[in-house]
């Protein structure tokens, strides 16, 4: 048996050890949902970020964005960092937190039937989060899926079955309180990961300016500050990833779950410099596929065609450029990262169907106990939908990511931006924000725009329409 398969197999024993101890802590839906509402700052900022970046960034994003921006794709790591990370933890923290207290709202769906007394707003959201979440979760499996096919060299199908079966077995025993432990050492994890990655590109690249100086003789335009696809391109990634995370239900999550106004300041900076340090990386390590890979001259494991296969790149990428023996630590980098976001994705979609669709329509009496069993099942559920998808491979990573971040960013913002803002913003502002946001985004994928772009205006539209609707009603 390989030291490969050695070391996962024990790092997947490590997580079901986690498991097994959230199981016995967990005791209640709000146990498993929200750890109690009482988890400190360091776990709160892992937690925040390993959801935030996963295999999606480092399989999808990173390459695909790596290849055709080049290092103007590091925009995207400064705004994800500062607005994506700092702004939503320093403008939005301790006001979630307030919110989640005030309202004794544990959803964000449950926020927006209090807070504008709606309840097609609650439907809607609900139903929302679930559809467009399994898109989101099968990009992450299909990265992973990627990786592991080429590390293992494993069928592509026996990967994803793999990673879909212990994903579940891992979110179904402890819940929230077993994410936020296991997570400190996925972020650890991370750091580690991404350091050697960073050592051996330089080293394999002959040091910044030997790589910058490459990249130049390729296209001048990949060491400017926008690169080849232009500027309107590059700001809808800018703006979709980074403004949509104010309004994302998984990571508004971690702050209904975080303890009190200080953990939130401690782990404003520590999230922070987490997210700076993984996407800078992730993007200049992307930026560089160019150098190491020639898709004319491929044999086809990440080109067809003379052309780049996009999210088999950073796989072939991480195989060449890092050596045998510590290709099992970048491993472990992305599968922890992904770990994390699919755990936090599983939480926020079976609470969707089960908090605010079954306890809030269908079994308003249903008790604690029944709530936590159901939340398990609809767990496992959601992550067979994902890997139904993930084995359709409908686009590129990039693509389904961004429909999925652009619709529901569409939908939230607008509504919960201003709901927690603006006192006037009423129930009609709101409906019409999240349903006219929705119907901008999805009808402009629909007709050929990009995903990104189409994202991205989606959630503008959903910004400007909350507040402009609501002061057409006359203040009472």
């Amino acid at each position: 048996m390989s030291i490969k398969v050695i070391i996962v197999a024990l790092y997947a024993l490590i997580i079901i050890g986690v498991g097994v101890m959230g199981l016995r802590k967990t005791r209640s839906f709000s146990d498993f949902f929200l750890g109690g509402g009482n988890i400190g700052p360091w776990m709160t900022a892992f937690t925040y970020g390993t959801a935030y970046f996963s295999a999606v960034l480092f399989i999808g994003f990173a390459g695909k964005i790596g290849w055709g921006f080049g290092y103007s794709g590091l925009w995207i790591a400064i705004g994800n960092t500062f607005i994506g990370v700092f702004g939503v933890w320093w403008l939005l923290g301790s006001r979630i937190k307030r919110m989640s207290v005030d309202y004794g709202a544990q959803t964000m769906a449950e926020f927006f039937q209090k807070r504008y007394d709606s309840q097609f707003l609650k439907l809607f959201a609900s139903l929302s989060i679930f559809i467009f979440f399994i898109p989101y979760s099968a990009a992450v499996f299909i990265g992973l899926s990627y990786l592991f096919t080429s590390i293992f060299q494993l069928n592509y199908t026996i990967a994803l079955i793999c990673m879909g079966s212990f994903t579940a077995l891992y979110m179904t025993m402890g819940g929230y309180k077993s994410m936020a432990m296991i997570d400190v050492v996925f972020g650890i994890i991370m750091i580690i990961g991404v350091s050697i990655l960073l050592w051996f590109t330089m080293r394999q690249g002959g040091g910044l300016g030997a790589i910058t100086a490459d990249l130049t003789t390729i296209n001048p335009k990949l060491t400017q500050l926008v690169g080849p696809p232009g500027l309107w391109p590059l700001f809808c990634l800018f703006f979709l990833t980074s403004v949509a995370p104010m309004g994302m239900p998984q990571l508004i999550q971690k702050f209904y779950a975080i303890k009190d106004d200080r953990s939130i300041r401690i782990g404003m900076f520590a999230s922070s410099a987490f997210a700076f340090l993984i996407c800078t990386i992730a993007y200049f390590v992307g930026a560089t596929s160019r150098l190491f890979l020639s898709p004319s001259n491929a044999s086809g494991a990440f080109a067809e065609n003379g052309q780049p296969i996009f999210d088999a790149l950073m796989p072939e990428l991480l195989a060449r450029i890092v050596p045998e023996t510590l290709s099992i630590v970048i491993l472990l980098l992305i599968l922890s990262a992904s770990m994390s976001t699919l755990a936090a994705l599983t939480l926020i979609s079976g609470s969707a169907v089960v908090k605010d669709l079954y306890a809030g329509y269908i079994n308003k009496q249903a008790s604690d106990n029944e709530l936590t069993m159901l939340m398990r099942f609809a767990s496992g559920f959601f992550i067979f939908l994902s890997v139904i998808l993930a084995f359709l491979r409908p686009s590129t990573i990039v693509a389904i990511l961004s429909i999925s971040w652009g619709a529901i960013g569409s939908i939230f913002l607008g509504p919960f931006i201003w709901g927690l803002f603006m006192e006037r913003a009423n129930k009609i502002g709101a409906i019409v924000s999240a349903v006219g946001g929705l119907a901008v985004c999805l009808i402009l994928y629909m007709s050929g725009s990009s995903s990104p772009e189409a994202g991205t205006i989606g959630m503008i539209t959903s910004l400007v329409l909350n507040p402009a609707v609501s002061l057409l009603k006359p203040k009472a």
